[in-house]
Parts: C-alpha cells; sequence; structure tokens
C-alpha cells in the first residue's frame, strides 16, 4: 500500500496574495496589468484587471495561467517549444482554452507538487514575467 502526503491546496488567500503581490508589483514597473489564478484543476480563484489596461489583458492572462497549469511550466520557457522543430509545434490545440506561450505565466507549486498557475497580462512579455516572479515570490 502506498501512502502519499496529503499536500495543500491552493487557497483563495493564496490567491489573493498573489494578486495583491502582483499588483503591487506591477504598480512599481509602472505597468497596467491582469492577473489571473487558477487552481490545479484550472478554476478561476482570484482575478483582477487594472482599470487603465486594455480589456484584451484579462484573457490574455488566463490563458497564460492555463497554459503554465496544462504544462507545468513557465510560459516563459515554452517560447521555443512551440517554434518549428520545436517540442509542441505540432501541439494540439483542441483543449477547452488554446494555450498562449508568451512569457508571464507560472505554475505553483507545495512541496514539490503543481497546485495551481498565475498569468499576468498587458505588460511586455518581460515584464508580465518579472510581475508573476515578484508575486510568486510572496508564497515563500
Amino acid at each position: 500500500m502506498s501512502t502519499t502526503a496529503a499536500v495543500a491546496p491552493l487557497t483563495t488567500q493564496d490567491a489573493e496574495t498573489l494578486v495583491t503581490a502582483a499588483r503591487t508589483a506591477a504598480e512599481a514597473a509602472g505597468v497596467t496589468v491582469s492577473v489571473t489564478v487558477l487552481d490545479a484543476g484550472g478554476h478561476l480563484l482570484a482575478f483582477r484587471r487594472d482599470d487603465r489596461a486594455v480589456l484584451i489583458s484579462g484573457e490574455t492572462s488566463t490563458r497564460k495561467a492555463y497554459t503554465a497549469l496544462q504544462l507545468n511550466a513557465p510560459t516563459a520557457d515554452l517560447v521555443d517549444a512551440v517554434q518549428p522543430g520545436g517540442l509542441f509545434h505540432t501541439l494540439p490545440t483542441a483543449l477547452d482554452r488554446p494555450l498562449l506561450f508568451i512569457a508571464g505565466g507560472i505554475p505553483v507549486h507545495r512541496d514539490g507538487r503543481l497546485i495551481g498557475a498565475i498569468g499576468v497580462g498587458g505588460g511586455a512579455p518581460e515584464e508580465d514575467h518579472g510581475v508573476a516572479l515578484t508575486a510568486m515570490r510572496a508564497l515563500a
């Protein structure tokens, strides 16, 4: 019989912490972004769109989080994988939501297990990635 230690799921409090930290980081960087936090099942736990952010940034942040969750990798690390000859070049897109391979999505792990993802959209890809990384530090 195999026993596996339980891992605490990503909570709404964790999600709020990520959103608050991302908002603070975005304001410090002078960018306007949307932030999406998903649980391990891909369900929305928290969302925030800056009033000055373009409307599509909300969908962008959600798709980045979804991509990071589905592939269990930061979206910044996957950009080359979807180029011709890359690992995921022929990845089927018949998923619930199309994947988005632009920096700004990061999976969230606890005790080595995937428990959710954060996505940031609205700034340049490297700005979004930096905001997401800064937000992740708030959970440490």
